[in-house]
């Protein structure tokens, strides 16, 4: 009965005409597969390279000038074609030594001629239900990646339109203090362009009055800010890019690494014009 295996590709290597005649026929009326035939090494290392979606590689060993051992080892050395299993085909090289080399090269099989056309069949049989169930899972894994990558991106873009969307401004800080990302309403707030604030310390916005509140910034709430990993509510001010002051309430979350080392700080601004601090009796 003939198998279908139209979706398939061998590449047959023989230099005797009637030994790749012998496997056209086989192969043709007993698979349907698709078949490219060389007549040596060279020639197979070139069409191997050259043409696209090659499954198997039916390769006889003694041939001139570059031989079956030296066009597997070749063939396994070349990223295109390394992982495209071989068929040994060999009516000289019998002994277990010969057998063995040809493993070592890389064969995922060795044959005697003549071939027992039910044994290659079956052999070539399997190869190719083990490439359609790698298919299978790959297409299963891709769907997969696909499935996953949407909802990445439909929780990136939930997670943006937030940010885009909140009414306090955000920093996104380096751990020595330069801005790394900011939202809309940081932007809006200080009047500068995300690109100007991208790469700006924060201490260029941050109201420093005194040597005390500059060592403060990344000093004693920084200390504070590792030790605790937030600091919150604080009363400071921004000063935007026509040097306005802007009072706010400040809060900071330390993101650290897996290790435990400091890896970004987040800072949260408050915009408190307008409100009037009462103190209490």
């Amino acid at each position: 009965m003939t198998q279908q295996y139209q979706d398939f590709k061998i590449l047959a290597v023989d230099d005797n005409p009637d030994n790749l005649f012998t496997l056209r026929a086989l192969l043709e009326n007993n698979m349907q597969v698709q078949l490219v035939e060389a007549t040596g090494g060279a020639q197979a290392l070139e069409i191997a390279q050259s043409t696209p979606d090659i499954d198997l590689i039916i390769l006889d060993v003694q041939m001139p000038e570059v031989d079956g051992f030296e066009t597997a080892q070749m063939l396994k050395q070349r990223k295109k074609t390394r992982d495209i299993p071989i068929i040994f085909l060999t009516a000289a090289f019998k002994t277990e030594e010969f057998q063995k080399r040809g493993y070592d090269v890389g064969a995922a099989d060795y044959l005697l001629k003549p071939i027992d056309d039910n044994q290659f069949l079956n052999k070539v049989s399997t190869y190719f239900r083990l490439i359609e169930k790698e298919r299978s899972l790959n297409v299963i894994l891709e769907q997969q990646v696909a499935e996953r990558t949407a909802e990445l991106n439909q929780a990136n873009q939930h997670l943006s339109n937030i940010l885009a969307n909140m009414g306090e401004a955000l920093f996104v800080l380096t751990p020595d203090g330069a801005i790394k990302e900011t939202n809309p309403a940081a932007q809006t707030l200080l009047a500068y362009s995300a690109e100007e604030l991208v790469g700006m310390q924060i201490s260029d916005v941050f109201e420093e009055d005194g040597e005390e509140q500059a060592e403060a910034f990344f000093g004693t709430w920084l200390e504070a800010l590792i030790r605790a990993g937030a600091v919150k509510d604080i009363d400071a001010a921004l000063v935007d890019k026509q040097g306005k002051r802007i009072p706010i309430l400040f809060s900071r979350t330390a993101i650290t690494t897996e290790s435990g080392e400091l890896d970004e700080i987040l800072c949260i601004a408050k915009n408190m014009q307008g409100y009037r601090k009462i103190d209490e009796d």
